[in-house]
């Protein structure tokens, strides 16, 4: 269980916090923050070359932080005595993990492995012949269409970031809380299977969505070519086994966790059609600091009209279709400045892309990356906040903007109509703050800023209406009690394990 003390939350992270900026890692740091005291350990999952500078100053209340290279294993013992009866055991429930399986299939797999961790590594798990006669078996049920080699590596790796999450150190925790589910929530279904401890789970946006995506845009993943000219796939490539084998995850996470706590109404049945019972799903918005945003807001300075797009330089915020917009708004809005504001470097081949399309539309003297950067310091230099992505939940970029009353266009994925156009708690409507618009259409995008860059009264009509529902419905002190009225509640509750080898 590891040397440091119990903490009272073990946060579990997926390549954010505290090493990634965005918007999850601003709201675990806020949390963070907010629960002064509680005592916190994070468990960083992440990939083999990350960065581990932090770029958040950490709060004393973090008693420890446990790294974990996901996919990388300790080379533990040469042989292993009954390995071919190891893998016969595994073979089941393994193969339900890639076929949408769940907490019992994971519960399975540990009560396998737990009794041998200690001997357990790369060696027997990857590199043994008992390993590679699994394989075989695996390729030839169910992927003898796809190309071996790749199966071969996608089997290794997905295997092999399974059992480094399941091979970790476990620390010491009265609640564990993913902040996602892959796997985090992988980590966090081990944790209450090991330890009985409850497991609160925060899913920002829906993982299995955001990885289907990327997984579909994969061109390193084999697709099995069709035999017939109608739509339909005939076999089950490897692009299935990645998404099942995530779904089997979220599912596993859905089961072991207490409670499952989603940023809007419109995620809770993308959630139940992954497995989560719906009994546990609450609904918490995000929130922001609106009164320090606010202030930062308040002081708005003489400059051009400026849009921004805040986000990371990645596929899934739709660079593109931003770089896209702001050349058709130019023509309309001639003296416009646009801004991306967040980190270039995630993505180091989509940002030489997004950066070459700025230069094919001849934007260089009017747009600017801008890197990392403090946004409220920029805030009041906005006149217009733009999201182009792809999917996202309740981007806090749109509340943070409206904090200091830059209203915003967005595409319509996620909260953002709800938070643009407002929803049902208005018994009296505030009227839209900015306009939603298509995904992946940069004329419908160009016009929306524009109208908001053109016609004054409406500019001033949607910076009121963000600025009000801001601070009336999405404001910080809110959500910090939620959380500490559920993390109350399972600490006092905390005298022994609760339900000890199974689900809540």
């Amino acid at each position: 269980m590891g040397q440091t003390p119990q903490a009272d939350v073990c946060i579990v992270l997926e390549g954010t916090y505290p090493y990634v900026s965005g918007g999850v890692s601003n709201w675990a740091n806020a949390l963070l923050h907010a629960q002064r005291d509680l005592t916190f350990h994070l468990v960083c999952l992440m990939a083999g070359n990350t960065d581990l500078t932090p770029r958040y100053k950490i709060p004393s209340n973090v008693t420890g932080i446990t790294h974990v290279e996901v996919g990388s294993l300790p080379e533990g013992a040469a042989r292993l005595r009954g390995a071919r009866q190891l893998f016969e055991r595994l073979e089941v429930p393994l193969r339900n993990l890639q076929f949408n399986g769940g907490l019992r299939d994971l519960a399975d797999v540990l009560a396998i492995l737990g009794p041998l961790r200690a001997q357990l590594g790369r060696s027997v798990l990857l590199d043994s012949p008992e390993a590679w006669e699994l394989l075989l078996r695996m390729y030839h049920a169910s992927h003898n269409e796809s190309p071996f080699l790749d199966f071969f590596w996608t089997w290794r790796t997905i295997v092999g970031g399974l059992y480094s999450i399941l091979l970790a150190p476990l620390p010491s925790a009265r609640v564990y809380h993913p902040l996602c589910t892959g796997y985090a929530g992988l980590f966090a279904a081990r944790a209450r299977l090991e330890t009985g401890r409850p497991v609160l789970l925060t899913e920002h946006g829906i993982y299995t969505n955001e990885r289907r995506i990327e997984i579909a845009m994969a061109e390193w993943l084999y697709r099995a070519p069709s035999s017939s000219l109608d739509m339909e796939k005939a076999a089950r490539d490897l692009k299935d086994m990645w998404v099942d084998t995530f779904t089997s995850y979220s599912r596993a996470c859905y089961e072991a966790a207490s409670k499952v706590v989603t940023l809007f109404g419109g995620n809770r049945q993308l959630q139940i059609e992954d497995g989560a019972d719906p009994g546990k799903i609450v609904v918490i918005p995000n929130a922001v600091d609106y009164e320090r945003l606010s202030q930062a807001g308040a002081k708005r300075t003489k400059h051009p009209p400026t849009v921004a797009l805040i986000g990371r330089v990645v596929p899934l915020k739709d660079i593109k279709t931003y770089n896209r917009a702001i050349a058709i708004l130019r023509t309309i809005v001639p003296g416009v400045r646009a801004l991306v504001l967040g980190p270039t470097d995630e993505d180091l081949h989509y940002f030489a892309e997004c950066q070459s399309l700025v230069n094919h539309l001849g934007l260089q003297e009017c747009f600017t990356f801008a890197g990392r950067v403090s946004v409220a310091e920029h805030l009041g230099g906005l006149d217009v906040m733009v999201l182009t992505s792809i999917s996202e939940a309740q981007p806090l970029v749109i509340l943070e903007a409206g904090s200091a009353g830059v209203p915003s266009v967005a595409t319509d994925v996620g909260a953002c109509r709800e938070m643009i156009y407002g929803d049902l708690r208005e018994t009296e409507p505030l009227g839209p703050a900015g306009e939603v618009v298509p995904l992946s259409n940069p004329t419908a995008t160009a016009q929306a800023i524009a109208r908001l860059l053109t016609d004054r009264a409406y500019w001033e009509r949607a910076s009121r209406a963000i600025r009000e529902r801001v601070r009336r419905y999405y404001n910080k002190p809110a959500l910090d009690g939620a959380y500490r009225e559920i993390y109350g509640h399972w600490i006092a509750a905390d005298t022994e394990p609760l339900h000890r080898g199974g689900a809540a």
